[in-house]
């Protein structure tokens, strides 16, 4: 049995059984792939992969807890080499992270310029998606970090860890009626089309949640993921936008008012997190902390160590995460 078979058990079980595409991630070829899947499944006695002809049709259920395995193995196999790296060089290696376009457009930034300075052998990846798509980029090692608002329940297999609180606001063109009012309310919102993000991004929930407690019934007339895609049709006239406080760009959104909406929803926290058992390099741990100050070294030791996502709830409390 050989790491490289499991491997390619692995990425094929991931690339949808298409050998073929797997072949093209892993810059080989589709028969050589065929091949040592084969070898395995000899060496095992044992199916992985049921077929039909050529082609795989499913993963048997052999399959499913070899793969599985494999999975874990590799993990422990990067681990291993992130051990002697960081013996060997510190400073040196690669860091991905998958996240939302408003984290990676607004939060990050700054975090990254100053990890930059200090760690600029580190090459940095980012990758964007829905919480679904981060949660399957970290938790198939594909990202090193996720960091994410909604969805926390499809993180399971992570660490997860509270970074900050934010909130939200809402924006119109200048000289728009919300403009004018002192203290907005959700009545005032819910009587024009309303701009926002996509059902599970950035927070959406608690938008939803608070109209549905007050009784309303908001006309969402346009979604996006990006927050500078709804800015853009706050402008042309589509409706109010409400999005992240912290997206809002007095310079770059001169034509644009922002008024503050957090008495008017729930705050959202985002978290940062990681595969259980990852060897957490130093500049790893440096940019969680850049990213969140007070999650220091010995900070992500205790949630480590936490059993239960329970546990690790209890080690933070929410009314002391800063405010962003």
């Amino acid at each position: 049995m050989k790491l490289q078979q499991l491997r390619y058990i692995w990425e094929v079980a991931h690339h949808d059984l298409n050998v073929s595409a797997t072949a093209q991630s892993l810059f080989t070829s589709q028969p050589g792939i065929s091949k040592q899947i084969r070898l395995l499944e000899d060496e095992l006695n044992v199916e992985i992969f049921a077929r039909s002809g050529k082609h795989l049709t499913h993963v048997t259920q052999a399959g499913e807890v070899i793969i599985r395995m494999a999975g874990e193995i590799l993990r422990q196999s990067n681990a291993i080499k992130q051990v002697a790296q960081e013996y060997s060089d510190e400073k040196q290696g690669s860091l991905t992270i998958a996240t939302t376009h408003t984290q990676a457009r607004y939060a990050l930034p700054p975090v990254i310029e100053d990890f930059r300075v200090n760690y600029p052998e580190v090459s940095l990846h980012m990758n964007q998606g829905s919480p679904e798509q981060i949660a399957e980029l970290a938790a198939s090692g594909e990202a090193d970090f996720a960091i994410a608002t909604e969805g926390l329940e499809l993180f399971h297999d992570l660490v997860m860890m509270p970074c900050y609180r934010w909130n939200r606001a809402v924006v119109v063109p200048t000289g728009h009626p919300l403009a004018q009012i002192p203290e907005l309310t959700l009545e005032d919102v819910a009587q024009y089309p309303i701009v926002t993000y996509v059902f599970g991004f950035t927070g959406r929930s608690k938008l939803d949640d608070a109209f549905r407690t007050a009784g309303l019934e908001p006309s969402v007339v346009f979604t996006a993921t990006d927050t500078d895609v709804i800015k853009t049709y706050v402008r042309l006239g589509l409706g109010v936008g409400i999005i992240a406080a912290m997206a809002y760009d007095a310079d770059q959104d001169r034509e644009l008012v922002s008024i503050d909406a957090s008495h008017l929803f729930e705050p959202s926290v985002t978290h940062i997190g990681f595969r259980k058992g990852t060897f957490l390099r130093k500049f790893m741990l440096d940019f969680i902390e850049r990213f969140a100050p007070h999650l220091d070294d010995r900070k992500v030791a205790e949630a480590v160590a936490c059993a239960t996502r329970g546990e690790r709830e209890a080690l933070f409390a929410e009314n002391q995460l800063p405010d962003r």
